[in-house]
């Protein structure tokens, strides 16, 4: 049920982007007088799921959820329609425009999806306002939940005061992407500060783990006990916050598993608040140094009730929403680039976390939730842009390239060589997405 969820957000999403995309081009081709001869969601080779036509438009549901396409009147496009361009050049089709007017119909859809992200932006800081966990409140560090951290010097309880000689990121949550574009950072340790240096491939090793792995420091709360556990009888409850062991304090998960070692094959007096009251529960401790109970994470308002962090909140008006959606649009853009130059360096190793349609369903919720749904499909939305406007042939940034090049030479490349310049383009597309879904495949049998 939790897969079906997921692949529900990805296809909502996709399909939202896929029909604000080539509305772009549909519109910005009807302001023109261009004629458009289908709009389609999802590719339909050999057959339509369903289909209709309106005027001259023919408007249908594709079967094959890889993306969606306009068919424009005269245009050399993924359909290869060689026999419409060997008839000579109609009013209504793309290739008597003017060049200025054709530029406008390929860049409608980078532009719809640009201001889609500003959209929902806007909307989102509207209705929810903005929390966010400031880095200053992390006053006992961030928990190192991962190897490849580790390996690269950082340890739990570490805080950061520079990255690259600059002021850390105000939010916590922007740390680690500010490291994988960085050479070094400083933290405090002990009171003492430390220089530690990035490792040019952080991006490819941490792409290839996975996982959640600069933390928070979150308390030990039980949230489940198996029948089988040894300490199924002890007394514990979920939701129990376990803040000692042999009265040592536990403030935090990740100094547990250190001290259950240290009592190992013992039975301890566990301190545990439940409710407000302060209880001493008798606890087995394995000889592996296990308590037989799963701990889970709290949601920030919990966090804050018990005083562990302090989230900064942020409430917008309808017109203060306008200029936040615009920054937070322009932000994403930036940051989308700047990943994207990670994935260009080889040596980076970034190349490594590129994923195709299960990447991306994985980072939906198991569960139904509209914040997170249009703030993924935001983010979706700017990269489809800044891939849509990429110089390769096939893509709306290939025609834009080859039109820039008409209004400076002032002569259009000839339609046989825009032929071989498209064959060329969907050879490159097809193999980055047999590359990236790869990926994918790959990634499940590890």
């Amino acid at each position: 049920m939790e897969i079906f969820i997921q692949v529900l957000h990805l296809l909502l999403s996709l399909s939202v982007l896929v029909i604000v995309h080539e509305f772009g081009h549909f519109i910005a081709a009807k302001i023109f007088h261009t004629r458009v001869e289908k709009f389609y969601l999802f590719f339909n080779p050999w057959f339509s799921i369903f289909k209709f036509k309106i005027k001259d438009t023919e408007y249908g549901l594709g079967w094959l959820p890889l993306g969606g396409y306009v068919k424009i009147s005269g245009m050399i496009d993924e359909s290869m329609d060689r026999e419409q361009l060997k008839q000579p050049p109609q009013p209504w089709e793309f290739r008597s425009k003017p060049a200025w007017q054709r530029l406008i119909i390929m860049l409608g859809g980078v532009f719809m999806n640009a201001l889609l992200a500003f959209v929902i932006y806007s909307v989102i800081l509207f209705s929810y306002g903005e929390k966010y966990l400031p880095t200053n409140n992390l006053t006992d560090g961030f928990w190192v939940a991962d190897s490849v951290l580790l390996d690269a010097g950082l340890k739990t309880g570490d805080k950061v005061v520079s990255i690259n000689g600059q002021a850390p990121p105000a939010r916590y949550n922007e740390i680690l992407i500010e490291m994988l574009y960085s050479d070094s950072m400083t933290v405090e340790r002990n009171g003492e500060r430390v220089h530690l240096s990035i490792p040019t491939d952080l991006a490819g090793r941490l792409s290839e783990k996975r996982g959640a792995t600069l933390l928070p420091r979150y308390p030990f709360v039980v949230a489940n006990i198996p029948e089988n556990s040894h300490n199924a009888t002890a007394g514990l409850q979920r939701k129990d916050r376990i803040v000692a062991i042999a009265g040592q304090p536990v403030k935090y998960y990740d100094q547990f598993p250190e001290l259950a070692l240290q009592h190992a094959g013992d039975t301890v007096t566990a301190e545990v608040v439940r409710d407000g009251l302060h209880l001493q529960i008798p606890l087995v401790i394995d000889d592996n140094g296990k308590i037989g109970v799963e701990w889970g994470l709290l949601p920030a308002e919990q966090l804050e009730d018990m005083g562990i962090y302090s989230f900064a909140k942020e409430d917008f008006s309808l017109m203060e929403s306008i200029p936040a959606g615009l920054k937070m649009a322009n932000e994403r853009l930036v940051d989308y680039v700047r990943q994207f130059k990670l994935l260009l360096n080889p040596e980076t190793g970034a190349y490594k976390g590129l994923g195709g349609f299960v990447t991306i369903g994985s980072f939906f919720p198991t569960s139904w939730n509209w914040r997170v749904f249009w703030e993924l499909t935001a983010f979706l939305s700017i990269m489809l842009a800044v891939l849509n406007i990429l110089p390769i042939p096939a893509l709306d940034g290939g025609h834009v390239m080859f039109l820039f090049y008409e209004i400076i030479a002032r002569r259009k490349p000839s339609d046989k060589f825009l032929e071989y310049a498209q064959v060329v383009g969907m050879v490159i597309l097809f193999g980055l997405l047999i590359f990236a879904n790869g990926n994918d495949i790959i990634r499940l049998f590890q």
